[in-house]
């Protein structure tokens, strides 16, 4: 269902479970094994993609229908909706760059699961949205959250309260995607995306990466954080040595 690739500095997370990459347990399971995997190899990135033609069409419907009809629902739901907050949440904290190539459908859970990476490239033809409401539910498993952060309150509501799935130009153009290109080009585009960042110095990238988390933490002072982070990334060994390369060009 999940495999993993091992490629240079980075790492891919290939979703295979026909027909929709449906989120039931077992995907979370497999999923949380496949970051246990790569936690150990240590990439600068982590690039996860489709081997399906959505990307990830959210919640394993079945499974929600018989929440519906089960006396014990509301909190078998409750349950189902944290596994799924555990997991984007390990993913959205993850030692790591993170790239979801969205090449189809991403919508509901699919999209919160983008969501919680650092970064999202969507082919044109790509529909992402969150289509909850249409169904008496909320995106529950962190995108009323991490869409407004991303994109602002305006666009979050017209996602969320209007039901609006939009396409991967339009994804860009609003910052739901940071890029966008043909579904023929997608895997070419986010490798090559991967393989840029993975040549940048990784504690660098981590540094960075907190710093950025920092924004949206009232507890923590991002400008206090970019003056602690030097103390650390100057005495790698991997900074002195860029430093070096760079002054002797």
């Amino acid at each position: 269902m999940i495999e993993v690739i091992e490629t240079g500095n980075t790492c891919e997370i290939v979703m295979g479970n026909p027909p929709v990459n449906a989120i039931n347990d077992k995907f979370m399971s497999d999923f949380h094994a496949a970051l246990d995997r790569i936690e150990d190899i240590g990439p600068t990135v982590i690039l996860i993609h489709s081997t399906q033609k959505v990307f990830c069409a959210g919640a394993d419907l079945k499974g929600i229908q018989q929440h519906f009809r089960s006396d014990s629902g509301i909190d078998d739901m409750i349950t189902y909706v944290r596994l799924m907050h555990k997991l984007f949440n390990r993913l959205e904290q993850f030692p790591a760059v993170t790239i979801a190539a969205i090449n189809g459908a991403a919508l509901g859970g699919g999209l919160e699961l983008a969501l919680s990476c650092d970064l999202r490239v969507a082919a044109h033809e790509a529909k992402m949205g969150l289509p909850e409401a249409q169904v008496g539910m909320i995106p529950g498993a962190g995108g009323t959250q991490r869409l407004t952060r991303l994109c602002g309150p305006g666009v979050a509501s017209r996602i969320i309260l209007g039901c609006e799935t939009v396409d991967g130009v339009e994804a860009a153009r609003i910052g739901l995607a940071e890029k966008s290109c043909p579904l023929a080009d997608i895997n070419t585009t986010s490798r090559e995306w991967a393989a840029k960042i993975g040549e940048l110095a990784k504690p660098a990238l981590l540094a960075s990466k907190e710093c950025i988390a920092a924004y949206s933490d009232d507890e923590i002072d991002g400008y206090a954080l970019e003056l602690e982070k030097p103390k650390i990334t100057m005495r790698s060994q991997e900074a002195q040595d860029r430093i070096a390369a760079f002054f002797s060009k």
